[in-house]
C-alpha cells in the first residue's frame, strides 16, 4: 500500500518529537513524563513490538469495541469506529456506548467508518498519541500504515480472537491505566460471578455458537470455534466446551469453521445452540431430517439471538455491554439449558 503524503509527514512530525525529547531532559514531554509517573510501556503483540514513551492523552481505536476500554476508564477517545452491526437507531453508537458518553458528559467522538476498511486519513486527522487495536482483525499492512500515525497496540495471538480481559488488560496498559485495567476486570468478574449463581441449570452445560446458517440450504452449518469470544463467554457462565467443538478448534487458530450437515452427529454432545437469526431458522432446523437429530434442537434447547440487534451484538463480550446484556442472555440461556435436561 502506498503511503499518503499525509501520513508520512505526520510519520517524519512524530519521529523529530520524539528525537528532541530524548536529547533534552528538560523538555515539556520529559517533565510531563516524571510528573504524571508514567514509565515507557513496551507491549508486545502478534504484529510487532509497540513503545509508548508518554502518556497519551489523545485516544483513537480501530475495529471493534476498543473504544469500550477508555471510555469505561473515564478517557473519551478522540476518535473511534462507528458500529456497524448492531446499531438498532443508526447513530454509529452501540446502546451501552451511548449511555457511557451520556454519564461521561462527553460529545460522541469523530466516528471512523470502516465499512471498506479503515479510514487512515480520518484516523491521522484526529493527531492521536496513541491507536487502540487489542480486539481487532487488523493485517500487517493496516498496522504498518496506522503506525506512521501514532504508537498501535494490536492483538496479543489472533486476529478477532482476543478476549475481553486481555482487551482490557492491553488497551489499559496503553494508555497508562493498567492498574484501573485490573481493577475493572475484577469487578465484572465479581458481577458475572454473583449473576451467574442464580442459574445453576448452566453449570456443565455444553454449549455451541451456530453462525452463517442458510435456512435455503442446510448442507453446511457454519460454528464458532473456541478461539472466538463469543465461545469463550460461554465458560464465563458456567457452561462448557462440547468435546466435538474442542477437537475441530484444535488444529486451527481461526474464529469460525464450517462443516457439512451429513457430519452433524459429530454434534451429538451440545446441549445447547446459540445462534443468529429468526423463527424460520428455527423452524428449519427442526424441520431438516439430518439437524434436527442434533441433541440442542430435538429438546428445543436453542437460544435465536436477533443478530441485527444490540442484544444480538453483545452475545461477544465487550468491557461495557457485558453489564447491558448479562440479565438477557443469563435468563434465555437457563431456558435452554432447562430443555436440555
Amino acid at each position: 500500500m502506498s503511503r499518503s503524503p499525509r501520513l508520512l509527514a505526520l510519520s517524519t512530525a512524530a519521529l523529530l518529537t520524539v528525537g528532541l525529547a530524548a536529547c533534552s531532559s528538560d523538555s515539556p514531554a520529559a517533565e510531563s513524563t516524571s510528573a504524571s509517573g508514567f514509565e515507557p510501556i513496551t507491549i508486545e503483540h502478534a504484529l510487532g513490538t509497540t513503545t509508548i514513551e508518554t502518556k497519551p492523552e489523545r485516544v483513537a481505536t480501530v475495529n471493534w469495541a476498543n473504544h469500550e476500554v477508555p471510555l469505561a476508564l473515564g478517557v473519551v477517545p478522540v476518535g473511534m469506529a462507528a458500529a456497524n452491526f448492531g446499531d438498532d437507531n443508526g447513530d454509529g453508537l452501540l446502546p451501552w456506548v451511548d449511555e457511557k458518553l451520556d454519564e461521561l458528559g462527553a460529545e460522541t467522538p469523530v466516528l471512523f467508518d470502516e465499512t471498506d476498511g479503515i479510514d487512515f486519513e480520518a484516523v491521522a486527522d484526529t493527531d492521536p498519541d496513541v491507536i487502540l487495536a487489542a480486539y481487532s482483525g487488523l493485517t500487517q499492512e493496516d498496522y504498518d500504515t496506522l503506525s506512521e500515525i501514532a504508537p498501535v497496540v494490536a492483538y496479543p495471538e489472533t486476529a478477532w480472537g482476543t478476549s475481553w480481559r486481555d482487551m482490557i488488560t492491553l488497551n489499559s496498559e496503553a494508555i497508562g491505566m493498567a492498574d484501573e485495567g485490573e481493577q475493572l476486570i475484577s469487578d465484572l468478574e465479581t458481577e458475572i460471578a454473583d449473576k451467574v449463581a442464580a442459574y445453576p441449570q448452566l453449570e456443565g452445560t455444553s454449549a455451541m455458537f451456530l453462525t452463517h446458517v442458510d435456512t435455503t440450504d442446510l448442507s453446511q452449518v457454519s460454528f464458532y470455534t473456541s478461539h472466538d469470544t463469543r465461545a469463550m463467554f460461554f465458560e464465563d457462565m458456567g457452561m462448557t466446551t462440547p468435546e466435538s467443538i474442542a477437537t475441530a478448534s484444535a488444529t486451527t487458530d481461526v474464529f469460525s469453521l464450517t462443516q457439512s450437515a451429513e457430519q452433524a452427529d459429530a454434534f451429538s454432545d451440545v446441549d445447547v445452540i446459540v445462534t443468529y437469526g429468526g423463527d424460520e431458522l428455527v423452524t428449519a432446523l427442526e424441520a431438516d431430517p439430518i439437524l434436527s437429530q442434533v441433541p440442542a434442537v430435538a429438546n428445543g434447547s436453542i437460544v435465536n439471538l436477533p443478530g441485527t440487534s444490540p442484544l444480538g451484538t453483545a452475545a461477544n463480550p465487550t468491557p461495557l455491554s457485558i453489564s447491558w446484556i448479562l440479565d438477557d442472555y443469563l435468563e434465555l440461556l437457563a431456558a435452554a439449558a432447562d430443555n436440555a435436561k
